[in-house]
């Protein structure tokens, strides 16, 4: 007996240890089909990039020849490429305030109890929901300067004397798309910034409003800064997805006026399928990624929320 209860505690680990590894085994399994889908999807499309970005391929399907890092030293040495590089971070600082303003407005609306409340939160979402050439067809001709409504409107509140071309010029252009691209997708960051703040407890609220902390005050030392693994997870997401949009400023301008909204992705779709320069536009895709990349990374490392031990 004293020997069988000497060994019970090591056949016990080693039962645990065995149902543990075949949980785990099981888990792998069932994650790996969609891992490898990922990655195939992911990185062959990478893979025929850098291939395509050493050599001289004009248009899809024929061959080009070996030409090294040429493409690579005509694209950095290249001030179109920079400019519609800068125009994307712009394109991205813009986007992100706006939407971080309206979406968390509408947040700390929501996440309030009134009537209507749970329709409210529903409705919020459906711009997001809205295709995107409904949205384009919508703004456009909202913003006409024949048979639009809103230089009328603008008009009779007496903000303008006659009407604007709000595509006309390549700062009302950016501006204009970043508005309406915002509008398009704030629902979406609101629904992120809601889910944040109902996981903050109301006993930190109810603790500063009695010390005599402000509506203010409870925004910038409360909610914001508990809010911060939602805003970190928001920065590398929007970052990455308002950098690639590109169907908005094709459809809404097409990169015009005078190339004032030719981003990055609007850029590498002219060269690729309107100038029939494949590999230039593969090179570009190839520096983009890996600028992202690295975005990616250092924000990681600098705006990750520190856990309470560190």
């Amino acid at each position: 007996m004293s020997a069988v209860s000497k060994d019970a505690p090591a056949v016990v680990a080693h039962r645990v240890r065995r149902r543990v590894f075949r949980e785990q085994l099981l888990a792998y399994g069932l994650v790996a089909p969609l891992l490898l889908w990922l990655g195939a999807s992911l990185l062959y499309p990478l893979a025929e990039a850098l291939v395509l970005s050493v050599q001289d391929v004009g248009i899809i399907g024929t061959r080009g020849h070996f030409v090294g890092l040429a493409n690579y030293a005509r694209i950095l040495g290249d001030a179109g490429f920079w400019l519609s590089l800068v125009r994307s971070v712009v394109w991205i600082v813009g986007n992100a305030v706006v939407q971080t303003v309206l979406a968390l407005a509408t947040a700390l609306l929501l996440a309030e109890e009134f009537p209507g409340v749970h329709v409210a939160r529903v409705w919020v979402i459906v711009t997001w929901i809205v295709p995107t050439i409904v949205v384009v067809i919508i703004w456009r001709w909202l913003l006409s300067t024949s048979g639009g409504m809103i230089n009328p409107l603008l008009m009779q509140l007496g903000l303008i004397s006659r009407p604007i071309g709000f595509f006309s010029s390549g700062p009302m252009s950016m501006t204009a798309l970043i508005l309406i691209n915002s509008w398009r997708w704030f629902p979406f960051v609101a629904i992120m910034f809601l889910s944040g703040l109902q996981n903050i407890p109301l006993d930190v609220y109810e603790a500063a409003a009695v010390d005599g902390a402000g509506g203010l005050q409870r925004l910038t030392r409360i909610t914001w800064p508990l809010l911060a693994p939602t805003v970190f997870v928001l920065t590398i997401i929007g970052t990455l997805l308002s950098f690639n949009v590109f169907d908005v400023v094709w459809l809404l301008t097409g990169g015009g006026p005078s190339d004032a909204t030719t981003t990055l992705p609007v850029l590498i779709y002219r060269t690729a399928f309107k100038a029939y320069r494949l590999s230039e536009a593969a090179t570009m895709s190839v520096v983009a990624t890996v600028l992202l990349m690295g975005f990616a990374l250092l924000a990681i490392r600098q705006l990750a929320p520190k856990s309470q031990g560190a």
